[in-house]
């Protein structure tokens, strides 16, 4: 039920007195939804709605200009309360409230809280300073949904998340942190795993999953490209280092340093005796790890594997920096 729709010459929305929806949408869930207009503002009341859109801008943002194409120059507080939000089959938000502002259609301010059934919590929030510059904070004490939503990620397990970001125009430049966690398959990190000759690690990655209890990954966007300035995962059974690129949906290019847990241990054992811990105490002793990389179309990745003996001086300064902080 539509009440009071007014258009623009462009069939842009001018403005709405009153949406009522109750339909149920492909994946089976009831969206019932009311929208209605309160002066020049709006309030979203309703019991259900698939926020699978909501979770899209969470993970990746809106496109550039896609309110542009529906709205006409909307400058316009939206207030929301949702009792159930779904974020996909089988997961959902529970007394979702959110107050978004809106100028020339953009979103220039949005506060939104909500906790999942398990009463976990999950908070977005995004400012516009002096600067022009949006930042962008998203916590949730659940990471699961959250993460499912990239497909080259399977059997990602328990964890929390927290991201931050600072855009301004087209580039932006962000953080992403994720804890205790456990992986069960990642295809690119099995298969150097594999060709490293890591092959208990790799079967335990794909059968009862590898726990990690810190990631950190460093980026930047702007446009179609993404830059990686670094990645790095630590936990019982390995530690990653890597960095690189990626171009939307046409190339990624990655390279880093994988590190078993024993390595580790040894390392950190024999501080101070430096020489010892990185050269062995004979020529030839040892390897400590692989360095990999990984590049090609997005579904036809090539690897290529080296064994080395020498851990880089960034690799030590971050496990280092991060078993101090935990």
């Amino acid at each position: 039920m539509v009440e009071n729709l007014i258009l623009n010459k462009k069939l842009q929305i001018n403005q709405i007195d009153k949406i009522k929806i109750n339909i149920l949408n492909k994946d089976k869930i009831n969206n019932k939804v009311i929208i209605e207009r309160n002066k020049k503002n709006y309030d979203i009341n309703g019991e259900i709605f698939d926020g699978e859109v909501l979770l899209d801008y969470m993970m990746e943002g809106v496109e550039k200009n896609g309110l542009s194409k529906i709205l006409d120059n909307f400058n316009s507080t939206i207030k929301i309360k949702i009792n159930k939000t779904h974020l996909d089959k089988v997961s959902y938000l529970n007394n979702t409230i959110a107050k978004i502002i809106f100028k020339k259609n953009d979103i220039v301010n949005l506060d939104l809280t909500s906790a999942f059934s398990n009463k976990k919590k999950l908070r977005l929030t995004i400012n516009t300073n002096d600067d022009n510059e949006k930042i962008t904070t998203l916590f949730s004490s659940k990471a699961e949904p959250l993460v499912k939503k990239y497909k080259f990620i399977k059997g990602f397990e328990e964890g929390s998340l927290d991201f931050y970001s600072i855009k301004k125009d087209n580039s932006s430049s962000s953080n992403l942190k994720i804890y205790d966690f456990k992986l069960n398959e990642l295809p690119a990190l099995t298969k150097i795993l594999t060709l490293a000759s890591l092959q208990g690690i790799a079967d335990i990655l794909t059968g009862e999953g590898i726990r990690f209890s810190d990631f950190e990954m460093s980026f930047s966007n702007e446009d179609k490209l993404m830059t990686i300035h670094e990645i790095y995962a630590i936990g019982p059974a390995i530690s990653i280092l890597m960095e690189g690129y990626v171009v939307r949906k046409k190339l990624v290019s990655l390279k880093g340093t994988l590190v078993p847990a024993t390595t580790i241990n040894k390392f950190i054992s024999s501080i101070p005796l430096f020489g010892k811990i990185l050269v062995g105490k004979k020529t030839g002793e040892g390897v400590f790890g692989v360095s990999f990389k990984i590049k090609g179309p997005p579904k036809d990745l090539k690897t290529t594997v080296n064994p080395i003996k020498t851990l880089t001086p960034r690799f030590i300064t971050r496990t280092l920096e991060k078993i101090k902080k935990n």
